[in-house]
C-alpha cells in the first residue's frame, strides 16, 4: 500500500493585499503567510512520517515549487519534486488575476458555486475536467503498481486537486468541501486498484 499525501500550495497573499484569482497564466511566489505555512506543513510532516517522501511531485509553478522544497527540506537525502504539467493551476480565461467580485459580477454568484461544489466549470474558464480525471488516474496507477512503502508527496493547486476526489473508490472520510484550504493536504491510500480518502483539507 503507498500513502499519498496531497497538499495545496501555501498563501499567494497577505492580509491587506488585493486578492485575485491566480490561475495557471499567474505564476506568484509565496507571500510571507505562505512561507510560514510551508514551514507548519514542513514540520508537521517531520513529525508524523519519519523517513520523510519517497516521490515528490509538483506544478512547474513557482508557489507549487517553493512548498514542495520547504516540505522536503525537513530530511535530508530527499528526492527532488518532479514537475507535472498536468498539476498546473487551470486557467480562469477573463477572470484570470482579477478580484473575486469582478469574478462573480461576470459569471454570476450560482456559476461560482457550481465550480466550488461540483467542479462545473463556468464559462471562459480553459480546463478539461475528464482529461485532468485522467491524469490523476493514471498517476496514481502507475504509483500502486510501483507499490512504493515510502510515501508520496503531490503539490498542485486548488482547482487541480478537487479532481483527484474523482478517483477515489472508497471513502474512508467524507469532505466536507472538495476544495483545500491553502496550506492544507489530504491523504490517500492505494493498494491495487483502490483509491481511499483517509483525510481532507487538514491544515497543520
Amino acid at each position: 500500500m503507498t500513502d499519498v499525501y496531497i497538499v495545496r500550495h501555501g498563501n499567494t497573499f497577505d492580509k491587506g493585499d488585493v486578492v485575485t484569482r491566480v490561475g495557471a497564466r499567474t505564476d506568484l511566489s509565496l507571500s510571507s503567510s505562505g512561507q510560514l505555512q510551508a514551514q507548519k506543513l514542513a514540520g508537521h510532516f517531520a513529525g508524523i512520517l519519519a523517513d520523510g517522501f519517497s516521490r515528490a511531485y509538483c506544478s512547474p509553478l513557482v508557489r507549487t515549487r517553493q512548498t514542495a522544497e520547504a516540505i522536503l527540506a525537513a530530511w535530508s537525502g530527499t528526492p527532488v519534486a518532479e514537475t507535472l504539467e498536468f498539476l498546473r493551476e487551470i486557467d480562469y480565461g477573463p477572470d484570470e488575476n482579477q478580484p473575486e467580485d469582478k469574478v462573480i459580477a461576470r459569471i454570476g454568484a450560482d456559476a461560482l458555486q457550481d465550480w466550488d461544489e461540483a467542479a462545473i466549470p463556468p464559462p471562459g474558464w480553459t480546463l478539461k475536467p475528464d482529461k485532468i480525471r485522467a491524469a490523476w488516474r493514471d498517476l496514481f496507477e502507475e504509483l500502486a503498481a510501483a507499490d512504493i512503502a515510502q510515501p508520496v508527496l503531490i503539490v498542485t493547486s486548488n482547482g487541480i486537486a478537487r479532481f483527484a476526489l474523482d478517483a477515489v473508490t472508497d471513502f474512508k472520510v467524507q469532505p466536507d468541501s472538495i476544495k483545500l484550504k491553502t496550506g492544507a493536504y489530504g491523504r490517500l491510500s492505494l493498494a491495487g486498484g483502490d483509491v481511499t480518502l483517509n483525510a481532507w483539507n487538514v491544515r497543520p
